[in-house]
């Protein structure tokens, strides 16, 4: 990470509990209080960088004879920021990072450390050191962007949120080869800025491998929701492919909602952990699906049918919005096609129960689908054109989803609780050209059929039984 050293004088500040003090030699004759940290020090070099201080400098010592004590509630940064802030003023070495230059500069600006208070001041300074380092850089534009957060405000205020933003989407939106940036952390070897591998600091001459356009998703989604929708935004007026973006909600996405990395089969309506640190509570869980769900391009196939399952389910569990819910499930139809019977075989989370698994949901899509296929004019498979049969049947995605739908009947058939109209509304909303064969259905149909009897005899027993001993029961009242 880059950083600039400022000033060159032996640093004389000695940390106490909660207070610092500078041992100049002189006493001091100023307190300045920064939250639970008091700070000793001297009024001529607070004064002389500060147009602030100058002025509450002013202000107190007219109203006290004794020491001046000058209190500092809101200053960005707080504590630490206005120790690296007080080290400047008497000249002592500063160390401008990414981590730190977007509090100085705040800092800065609100303590008005303007040229007119000295040559280079914190304002220049800090604002050279973001313009001329930190934002040529991708790791620096994104740890900066990253301090944004803790004081959004100030931040905004001087455009350095938008200005990081900018730059990371500039450089996402560019092929890193040319430029031999970013500089690989995760499991590659480093890069020089010129782009070749470093060992031990020193460069090897050696090229790394291309990047590919996803080197991004994980930096990034360190970001906090707010500022990763809106650098998203910007990615996509820039230009970005849909696809990448999408590539990237779906990372995001799968780092912050547990219900999404949950293990096949399991039918629990507990939220898994997250392999890495305690998960967001529920409710910002929620918040964070249904702006994935608005930020997805609604293009078909962009991301996966599992994906956009994993999605739905967790959006159930979470009680989401039931606009959320439904656009799920319009995705979900327009790629219905690509689904498999495990993505289908959601369990029913509602109180009632009625069935083991969400068949209403799955009657939606499939409608969805449909609705879908009419519109763009989806061809019968079964279409004969002087006796040749057009397409092939396997090949075409209504006949896919026909395929699917009749496995899933018959996978729900054993469910007791599925009543005759549900499975019987399932079964007719496939068309009929969509079967080149019934065979799927009428073994659904069989299963179905036969634990309904089985169902009913035992019904009939367990009557039967009731009433046998009802009457061996009056038989022997005397």
């Amino acid at each position: 990470m880059a950083c600039v050293k400022l000033g060159s004088k032996t640093d004389a500040f000695q940390r106490q509990g909660q207070a610092w003090f500078c041992t100049s030699g002189l006493p001091s004759d100023i307190v300045v209080e920064v939250g639970e940290m008091s700070f000793h020090l001297h009024k001529f070099p607070l004064l002389s960088r500060s147009g602030a201080m100058e002025r509450l400098i002013a202000e107190a010592s007219e109203k006290a004879e004794e020491k001046c004590i000058i209190n500092l509630l809101d200053i960005p940064g707080g504590a630490k920021t206005f120790e690296l802030v007080a080290k400047f003023c008497y000249g002592v070495k500063l160390e401008l990072t990414a981590s730190n230059v977007v509090y100085l500069r705040c800092a800065a600006e609100h303590l008005e450390m303007t040229e007119e208070y000295g040559d280079g001041n914190l304002i220049t300074q800090t604002e050279t050191f973001l313009n001329q380092v930190v934002l040529r850089n991708w790791k620096d534009s994104l740890k900066a962007l990253q301090t944004c957060d803790d004081i959004l405000p100030y931040a905004e205020e001087l455009n350095i949120t938008k200005r990081c933003i900018e730059s990371l989407a500039v450089k996402a939106s560019t092929d890193p080869n040319l430029f031999g940036w970013p500089v690989v952390e995760h499991g590659g070897p480093m890069q020089s800025p010129g782009g070749s591998v470093l060992w031990n600091g020193i460069s090897t001459g050696a090229r790394p491998k291309n990047s590919t356009s996803d080197w991004w998703y994980e930096d990034v989604s360190t970001l906090s929701l707010p500022l990763y929708k809106r650098l998203i935004d910007v990615m996509e007026s820039r230009g970005i492919r849909q696809e990448i973006i999408a590539g990237s909600l779906t990372f995001y996405a799968k780092k912050y909602l547990p219900g999404l990395n949950r293990r096949q089969g399991d039918s629990s309506t507990r939220l898994a952990p997250v392999a890495l640190g305690a998960p967001p509570s529920e409710e910002e869980q929620k918040l964070l699906l249904e702006e994935i769900d608005k930020l997805l391009p609604v293009q078909k196939g962009l991301v996966s049918a599992k994906f956009l399952f994993g999605l739905l389910r967790t959006a159930m569990i979470l009680k989401a919005s039931p606009s959320c819910i439904s656009k799920l499930e319009k995705r979900i139809g327009m790629q219905l096609d690509q689904a498999t019977l495990e993505d289908l075989l959601m369990p029913n989370f509602s109180y009632s129960m009625e069935t083991l698994y969400n068949v209403e949901c799955v009657q939606r899509i499939l409608d969805h689908f449909l609705a879908m296929d009419q519109i763009t004019g989806g061809a019968s498979p079964c279409s004969v054109d002087d006796g040749q049969l057009l397409g092939s049947p396997s090949l075409t995605p209504i006949t896919m989803v026909a395929k699917l739908i009749d496995g899933y009947l018959a996978e729900v058939a054993p469910d007791v609780n599925l009543k005759l109209p549900k499975f019987q509304k399932l079964a007719a909303t496939v068309p009929d050209y969509a079967r080149p064969l019934d065979d799927g259905l009428y073994r659904a149909i069989d299963i179905y059929l036969k634990v309904l009897m089985n169902f009913q005899i035992k019904i009939l027993k367990n009557v039967a039984h009731i009433i046998s001993c009802s009457f061996c029961s009056f038989k022997l009242t005397p």
